[in-house]
């Protein structure tokens, strides 16, 4: 039986490297995905068992894949898919098509997370992204065409010569397709991605909160429950895989650079594709976390989302009574403690609420 609900499969390949990413990528290259998908057959036939609810197919670009491999890849996961009520894979408009929309149908795939981060052309070049609005309603046309409506879409803020004005419209363009889903993410420069190489920077920090809150504001008016720090829904169409992470849920990640939870146990997998072919040895942190951190981390992700944190669970789970285990933190104003649940009124100050849980 398995007891572990929750699958990541990363696909370690895009057909262009955007300027903002350091996640462990390569530019596509046909001889490369092959080895990688002979080599991530044997991994998965040694860690995994069938049995699991939500899975997530990510990246890098899983669409990057030629159709006959990601057939193949679809094909080997198939016997851990059966019984998955969420089955998602990340797409780019430009690699997506219709021949890969009608496949990842038949294999059960019912939610595509589209990698949208802005309708502007300009800023879209600027951030090395080879896409256009008319590709993105091509795209999400085809996708409804063919039965999959689940479509999240990811949009970024904070990016170089992005403006209010600009967001604004991005905004007003994505509400125009009434998708249930949106993710957004402030631009992070990473030291190893372009922009950090380049030494570009994000934008003011009073400028990323006034876009923070704007995009809070319009998407809540019209019709989006803001029910996680970065994640807006409608009705129930919130990411089932994703509320694991923040429910604290155990999960298993596959592939290059890949995380797993189990128990208090947390290891990543390596980003070397070297050590990756050569070694059957391919975990680079292994860690056991401690009561304490087990629990602080217990409380810091259920309190990103709108629901917080079980309380009954929580104590049954840490054998203690959190109101005594962290005393300031629950005493904290923003912190609301009803109905057995604790939940922070504010999202976008939790990292200073949660301040009071550390000491």
């Amino acid at each position: 039986m398995n007891e572990v609900k929750h699958l990541y499969v990363h696909v370690p390949f895009c057909r262009s490297i955007c300027y903002y990413c350091d996640f462990c990528h390569r530019i596509y290259d046909h001889e490369l995905a092959q080895k990688w998908l002979e080599r991530f057959k044997k991994e998965i036939e040694n860690s995994l068992v069938p049995g699991y609810e939500t899975i997530y197919i990510g990246g890098g670009t899983p669409t990057a894949l030629e159709y006959d491999e990601l057939k193949t890849l679809l094909d080997y996961l198939k016997p851990y898919s059966q019984q998955a009520f969420e089955y998602t894979i990340e797409a780019n408009p430009e690699s997506l098509d219709e021949d890969k929309i009608i496949l990842m149908k038949e294999y059960g795939i019912n939610r595509i997370s589209l990698g949208v981060q802005s309708t502007d052309t300009g800023i879209l070049r600027s951030i090395n992204r080879k896409h256009d609005f008319a590709l993105i309603k091509e795209k999400i046309a085809l996708l409804r065409k063919h039965g999959l409506d689940n479509i999240s879409v990811d949009l970024m803020y904070s990016l170089p010569n992005q403006t209010l004005e600009t967001l604004q419209k991005t905004l007003d363009d994505i509400l125009s397709l009434d998708v249930p889903h949106i993710s957004i993410y402030s631009l992070t420069i990473e030291e190893n991605s372009v922009f950090g190489r380049k030494g570009i920077s994000a934008l003011d920090e009073e400028i990323e909160a006034d876009m923070y809150e704007l995009i809070e504001k319009c998407l809540t008016q019209n019709g989006y429950r803001h029910y996680e720090i970065s994640n807006f829904c409608k009705e129930d169409c919130y990411s089932r895989h994703n509320m694991s992470y923040w429910n604290y849920e155990d999960f298993i990640g596959v592939s290059l650079a890949a995380s797993s939870k189990i128990g208090s146990r947390r290891y990543t997998n390596t980003r070397s594709f070297e050590r990756y072919f050569s070694s059957d040895d391919i975990h680079e942190e292994d860690i056991v976390l401690n009561k304490k951190e087990q629990m602080f981390e217990h409380i810091m992700m259920s309190l990103r989302t709108d629901l917080g944190l079980d309380i009954d669970g929580f104590e049954r789970r840490y054998e203690c009574k959190i109101e005594e285990e962290y005393p300031q933190g629950t005493g904290n104003p923003h912190i609301v403690i009803e109905n057995g649940r604790m939940y922070c009124k504010d999202l976008a100050i939790l990292n200073t609420v949660l301040l009071d849980f550390m000491e």
